[in-house]
């Protein structure tokens, strides 16, 4: 049958369905599981019943989809190994698809039923390092260990640890401050039962709660853009391995920028010549690794491959001009290359400031035909989050709500705890990093109960702790484990 202007079988339409569906799956857990902290300060302090809280909210969750950039959603498929990115249509990188959403799935739904706040992003981050590393365990030739960017995986790593201190520290210190500044007695009084709070708190608690939710759907909701932009590269090349709508200004720009680089990078390798294109990707391949080191042949490289992609991209008017192997192709030397040139940036291997400019820009170029993502996905994604949200909330919200302090949950408390997360989850959208919503809110209201000396629940923050402890290494061995089972099964199935 004919889907997306590719000619499918019966059984791989099958497999694209069950695809999509897991990960949409995993974004509707991820709706009921880490949004309900968003709801959960309007709840308790009566601000919003909670059958309109948790629509409000999920309709928030969706707008935020909607507007988001793309940017996390590539950072987080930054951490996977480089040969498993560029093959996802291979047996391999399903098993890798398959594991990934499996494995987050399971361990969501776990911490779900026990009511513990656990972080969707770590679960979702440590199933991709243990793919990393089953990869590099079974694959011929590797090291284990160098199937995970660890580089990357550092940098969100640092992300998701200190983002719960900010939302301790700085929900602490603004409910002192509000309580030096505003003199109201009844922001800072525990809510009378079932009475809604005065206007203006309500007003206030309620754009708090807004706030949230539409940053956790900015934030989170890529996460599973991402997964699904994988599933359609591997399944539906012929749509989605390149960008079909880019602009045939755009194609001529990325052809000449391609000839240009290609003549600053032979400066820097004179002499050396690699033997076909494979040879360079598989160079490539190798630079990209976390153990890759530049050498003379990694400028080389570079040069072979700017060189296939003008001749595929020059006197093009548009993409859909090129057969469905020659933009499988391409997309593989755009990647290739633009990380190659964002590696060599990062660490300084470039010094001439107009060698520097051109990289960058090719770079910026390359991933605009690689890295985006249909209104489609979006839309998809923003309705099985908002009905996430809509469905699952109540066990989390009775533990934010409940049971981290000892005493009833006030305004103020609700307020500053909110206020702080919906800054952090902002901040750390501008700049491409994905964050716990869930660590941060929690937090956050541990945070204000310890600045208004409410008194903590000892045994709740220790079965949080230990859940945001396990949660790393659990579905580490979930991903790996999942992806040993797969890897094997497709290849005694025989698909490559």
């Amino acid at each position: 049958m004919d889907f997306l202007g590719q000619h499918l079988s019966v059984a791989t339409m099958m497999f694209l369905l069950l695809a999509l569906g897991l990960a949409l799956s995993f974004e509707f857990v991820n709706g009921f599981h880490d949004t309900a902290n968003a709801v959960a300060t309007v709840i308790y302090t009566h601000t919003l019943k909670p059958t309109y809280a948790v629509v409000w909210s999920g309709c928030w969750n969706l707008i935020g989809v909607l507007a988001s950039t793309g940017g996390i959603a590539f950072a987080v498929i930054a951490l996977l190994p480089v040969e498993l990115v560029i093959s996802v249509g291979s047996g391999a990188g399903f098993a890798m698809v398959f594991a990934l959403l499996i494995s987050a799935i399971i361990w969501n739904v776990g911490t779900w039923y026990f009511g513990l706040p656990a972080s969707s992003s770590h679960t979702l981050i440590g199933s991709i390092m243990g793919v990393g590393l089953a990869n590099s365990a079974m694959a011929k030739g590797h090291v284990f260990g160098e199937g995970v960017n660890w580089a990357k995986a550092s940098e969100v790593g640092i992300s998701l640890l200190v983002s719960p201190v900010i939302g301790f520290v700085c929900a602490a210190l603004l409910l002192l401050l509000s309580k030096a500044l505003i003199k109201r007695e009844d922001l800072y009084r525990a809510p009378d039962k079932d009475q809604p709070p005065p206007p203006w708190i309500r007003g206030l608690l309620m754009l708090t709660c807004t706030g949230v939710s539409y940053a956790h759907g900015s934030n989170d909701g890529q996460k599973g853009m991402g997964l699904i932009m994988l599933i359609l590269i591997g399944i539906l090349p012929a749509t989605y391995a390149v960008n079909l709508d880019t602009t045939e200004v755009s194609v001529q720009e990325i052809a000449q920028s391609a000839v240009a680089i290609r003549s600053q990078m032979g400066r820097h390798a004179p002499g050396v010549a690699l033997a076909g294109y494979q040879t360079s990707a598989d160079e490539l391949s190798s630079y990209l690794k976390t153990t890759g080191v530049s050498t003379e042949r990694t400028y080389a490289a570079i040069s072979n491959e700017c060189f296939e992609i003008s001749e595929m991209m020059q006197g093009k008017k548009s993409l859909a001009e090129l057969s469905i192997d020659e933009r499988r192709t391409l997309r593989t030397s755009l990647y290739l290359v633009a990380e190659s040139l964002g590696k060599l940036l990062k660490q300084h291997k470039l010094t001439d400031p107009e060698d520097i400019a051109a990289a960058a820009l090719l770079k910026s170029r390359m991933d605009k035909v690689t890295k985006f993502i249909p209104l489609w996905v979006k839309v998809a994604v923003a309705v099985a989050l908002g009905l996430g949200t809509m469905i699952g909330w109540k066990r989390i919200v009775v533990t934010v709500g409940e049971k981290i302090g000892k005493e009833h949950l006030t305004y103020a408390q609700g307020a500053s705890a909110e206020l702080v997360a919906m800054g952090t989850i902002m901040a750390a959208d501008y700049m491409s990093l994905p964050v716990s919503t869930t660590h941060v809110l929690s937090s956050g209201i541990a945070g204000t109960m310890a600045a208004n000396r409410s008194g903590l629940q000892m045994d709740t923050l220790r079965n949080l702790l230990l859940a945001w402890v396990l949660t790393l290494p659990v579905s580490v061995l979930l991903g790996a484990g999942i992806f040993a089972f797969g890897l094997n099964l497709v290849i005694r199935l025989g698909v490559k």
